[in-house]
């Protein structure tokens, strides 16, 4: 049996809150409210297949302890969904440590991972809780091919500064003018690249132009399935170019201390590479969220 057996409550779930989870409809309009019950713990996500598994594993965790629950799944992104847990309307949310302090805190001049999460605490709604951030990270990653890694031993954004030749950035067209584009490397780490637009978002022509050596250098995102690939090497970022972005969930008053360390055990196992890998199979081999999450959960929580 999963490790999570030992949360379940002696008296068994009510035929009723039975009633309230078999009426979530997955597919149902997204904040309509159809259905909902006042004692469901209303779980969303973004309209994001990565999000929306790791909100299925909340989802079937507190399910097995006995929580009645309200999927309410595919909102959108943060400047729809954040309004309506502000209001209330949603009790527990997985986010993105960086982005959603930006969110709260614009001019945050935090970066790394050991300050945006404090950082993210102090920013938040007192009326809203910061559980555990996980390891698990989706997040920009500067990228090069393992062939261009090995021939010049860039394995940190830093050693990009002592390749023998011009360098080209890939990636969407507005990547010309990010804070992480060719202005943010030659500012933070004195590295001049050229660009050249690959508008798939950093997909499979964004690595074919890494592979090919169209490109040297790519951001691509650390939860992306195209950094499965073992020809690509993810750099580091010694000098916090990237914004830290963690896994964190963002949850309502509405869940209890219980609660909260269920979630807080899953964000202590979903790691990166794990991530990675649900990330991949639903692309990959088209698998649903809820398989995906069932069968992470009696993998990982046993």
């Amino acid at each position: 049996m999963p490790r999570l057996s030992r949360y379940v409550p002696v008296i068994a779930a009510t035929a009723a809150a039975a009633l309230a989870i078999a009426a979530c409809e997955i597919g149902s309009d997204p904040l309509s409210g159809a259905g909902a019950s006042e004692e469901a713990i209303v779980i969303g996500s973004q309209e994001y297949y990565s999000n929306e598994i790791i909100a299925e594993i909340y989802a079937q965790a507190l399910e097995e302890a006995g929580y009645p629950v309200e999927r309410q799944f595919r909102i959108g992104q943060r400047e729809v969904y954040l309004p309506e847990i502000e209001a209330g309307a949603i009790d527990l949310f997985p986010e993105y440590t960086g982005p959603l302090l930006q969110y709260w805190s614009p001019d945050t001049q935090d970066r790394r991972e050991e300050d945006v999460y404090p950082a993210l605490v102090d920013a938040a709604p007192s009326d809203l809780r910061i559980l555990d951030a996980s390891p698990a990270t989706d997040q920009d990653a500067y990228v090069v091919s393992k062939d261009f890694s090995e021939k010049y031993g860039v394995t940190s954004v830093a050693d990009l500064a002592d390749v023998p030749h011009a360098l080209t950035l890939g990636g969407n067209s507005e990547g010309a003018e990010r804070p992480i584009g060719p202005r943010g490397l030659s500012e933070v780490y004195g590295v001049s690249v050229d660009f050249t637009p690959v508008e798939d978002g950093g997909g499979p022509l964004t690595v074919k132009a890494l592979t090919d050596g169209d490109i040297d250098l790519a951001v691509l995102y650390t939860g992306s399935p195209s950094l499965s690939d073992e020809d690509l090497v993810q750099l580091e970022d010694p000098k916090g170019l990237l914004l830290s972005s963690h896994v964190v969930p963002l949850a309502s008053e509405k869940i209890d201390d219980q609660a909260a360390e269920i979630i807080n055990d899953i964000s202590a196992e979903l790691t990166p590479e794990g991530l990675l890998e649900l990330n991949t199979r639903s692309v990959e081999e088209q698998s649903s969220a809820g398989n995906l999450a069932a069968e992470w959960l009696e993998e990982h929580l046993e």
